[in-house]
C-alpha cells in the first residue's frame, strides 16, 4: 500500500514490444506510459516480464500491464508465469490497470476466457460507451458516458470472470473495460497511444484490415485525439497516492 503521502512505486510490466518504427518514431510501450505519466509528476519503473524474474510485490504500490504483439491464448511460459503472480497481487489489494494484452492477460488470470475475437481485429478510433456500472466506478466513473479510443487487437477477453464487472463496451466488444476487485481494473483500448502511434499502427495493418474487408486510409483519416482515455494512466496513479 502507499505510504502516506510518499510518492507511489510504480512499475510498467513489460509484456512486448512496439513495431520497429513506431518504437524509433514514437517510443516503445513502456516508454509511451512513462512519458504520459510525466506529464502529470509521476513515475515509474519497468519491468520487462519476457527477459526478468517476477519482482518482490512488497516493494510496489501500483502497476500497470502494457501491450504486446503476443497473444495470451499461446500461453508462452513468461505470460503464464505472470497469471499466478497477478492473482497473488489481487490477494493483497495492490492496485493494477491491465492494458490490451494486459487486459487479456489479467482477465485470463483471474479464471476468464481471452482468445480471437470471432468478428476479427479492432482498430483504429472507436467510441467507447461506459456501462451503469463504469459511471459509478471510482477511477472510470467521472469520464462522459461516450469517449474515443485508439484499440489495436485480434484477441479480446471472450467470457469476464466471474466477479468482474463490466464498467464499459462497444458494437465490437462487450468488454472493453473491466473491474476485479476494489483496486484492479483493466481496459482493452491503449491510454498511452497518441494519435501519431495510432495512425503508425494502422500503416502496419492495411493488408490484415483489407483481408477482413476495411480500409486502413479511412481509419486514418478518422483518427482523433482521446484525451478522456489517457486520462486514465494518470488518474491511475492518483488514485494509488491517495487511496481512500
Amino acid at each position: 500500500m502507499p505510504r502516506g503521502n510518499a510518492t507511489p512505486r510504480l512499475l510498467i510490466v513489460k509484456t512486448g514490444d512496439a513495431f520497429p518504427e513506431v518504437v524509433e518514431h514514437h517510443g516503445d510501450f513502456e516508454a509511451l506510459f512513462q512519458e504520459a505519466l510525466a506529464r502529470d509528476g509521476f513515475e515509474a519503473e519497468v519491468f520487462d516480464a519476457r527477459h526478468e524474474p517476477l519482482p518482490d510485490l512488497n516493494r510496489i504500490d501500483g502497476l500497470y500491464i502494457t501491450g504486446s504483439h503476443a497473444m495470451v491464448s499461446d500461453a508462452e511460459p513468461w505470460s503464464e508465469a505472470l497469471k499466478p503472480w497477478l492473482v497473488t497481487a489481487r490477494e493483497r489489494n495492490l492496485a493494477m490497470l491491465g492494458v490490451c494484452y494486459g487486459h487479456q492477460l489479467m482477465a485470463a488470470a483471474f479464471g476468464g476466457v481471452s482468445d480471437y475475437h470471432p468478428a476479427g481485429r479492432e482498430s483504429g478510433t472507436h467510441e467507447v460507451t461506459l456501462t451503469e456500472s463504469g459511471h459509478e466506478d471510482p477511477l472510470l466513473g467521472t469520464l462522459p458516458t461516450h469517449f474515443p479510443a485508439q484499440l489495436t487487437h485480434a484477441q479480446s477477453v471472450l467470457k469476464a470472470p466471474s466477479g468482474s464487472v463490466v464498467l464499459a463496451r462497444n458494437a465490437h466488444d462487450a468488454h472493453q473495460a473491466l473491474r476485479y476487485g476494489p483496486r484492479q481494473w483493466s481496459v482493452q483500448f491503449h491510454p498511452e497511444f497518441t494519435p501519431d502511434t495510432m495512425r503508425a499502427y494502422l500503416a502496419r495493418q492495411v493488408d490484415k484490415l483489407r483481408d477482413q474487408g476495411q480500409d486502413a486510409n479511412r481509419l486514418m483519416r478518422r483518427v482523433a485525439p482521446t484525451p478522456e482515455a489517457s486520462s486514465l494512466l494518470a488518474r491511475f496513479a492518483q488514485a494509488v497516492a491517495t487511496p481512500s
